[in-house]
């Protein structure tokens, strides 16, 4: 039907035979089939050309948006089995404040305007289940690679902040050594992974009794750090989250005798998540944050 749709732009047999890049007996031919198969005439012919019939004009003014209609539904699929168009919903466990996640999205948005985005916010264990589950297509997560059966990277990793109500006395310290938490009561979101949390101050405060009292709080992190700044207690958060600062609250770094205490990111996906535009997003993961090799490795040089 193109074929006949193409004459009649060009008034031409000729012409469409052209730039349909066929020959011309062939268009001729195709054409008076379509004419035989649906029982009327579509062009009067002469020397100069051929024009449609009136039959022919109301003929070729529907299959021609029928044909380009199919042919932006087929140019859609291509690109959306190119993962350039969909949606893509990205779990997490950090903040969206600052920080390298929100620099990631936006790469991405801006790479793939057509891709709608969702977030979900919630612990390790509520992301997993998302994942199983298909409500999120990847998990962005603080801790180490697990035994998660699913495809895993590290990403980067940020520095611990300590929150502190600013009239609390370690507030006019420039760092927090970790032993000075001893006693403080520790406000945590339920969207923080608390186990985490617990692991880090056992290896860095081995006596129990040198640790911060836990406490957990279904609210947000911006909301934790409102409870800082009342003074119910102090809060630590990754880096990244220091972007939502909040009136009344000051930050000081984590520290022991090594430096600066830092925490690492891993993507989490489903093996059996098709999705497109997944692959995408963890091509760009791939390219922003490349995994470095490991020391005496024979990667290294």
């Amino acid at each position: 039907m193109w074929y006949a749709v193409m004459a009649g732009r060009e008034r031409s047999v000729r012409r469409a035979a052209v730039v349909l890049n066929v020959r011309q007996s062939t268009l001729s031919r195709r054409i008076h089939q379509l004419e035989e198969q649906i029982g009327v005439s579509l062009f009067d012919r002469s020397s100069g050309g051929v024009s449609p019939t009136q039959a022919g004009r109301e003929f070729l003014r529907i299959i021609g948006r029928i044909l380009q209609e199919i042919d932006d539904v087929v140019k859609r699929a291509r690109s959306t089995g190119r993962g350039e168009v969909g949606r893509l919903t990205v779990g997490f466990s950090t903040s969206l404040a600052s920080g390298n996640l929100p620099v990631t999205l936006a790469e991405f948005a801006r790479r793939f305007p057509e891709v709608q985005i969702g977030t979900v916010e919630g612990s390790w264990a509520r992301l997993r289940s998302a994942l199983e589950n298909h409500q999120a297509d990847i998990a962005i997560v603080t801790g180490e690679l697990t035994s998660y059966r699913g495809g895993a990277m590290p990403l980067w990793s940020e520095r611990i902040i300590v929150a502190l109500p600013e009239t609390h006395p370690l507030a006019d310290h420039e760092i927090i050594h970790w032993t000075e938490l001893k006693g403080e009561t520790l406000l945590l979101s339920q969207h923080q992974a608390a186990v985490e949390v617990q692991d880090i101050l056992i290896s860095k405060l081995a006596s129990r009794e040198d640790r911060p009292h836990v406490v957990q709080h279904d609210v947000s992190r911006g909301d934790i750090q409102g409870l800082v700044a009342s003074g119910f207690g102090v809060s630590l958060m990754v880096e990244a989250a220091v972007g939502l600062r909040c009136a009344g609250v000051v930050y000081r770094e984590a520290r022991d005798g090594a430096g600066p205490t830092r925490v690492g990111y891993v993507a989490h996906w489903a093996d059996n998540n098709d999705n497109p535009v997944l692959r995408n997003f963890i091509k760009l993961l791939e390219e922003r944050y490349p995994r470095l090799p490991v020391a005496g490795s024979d990667d290294e040089s």
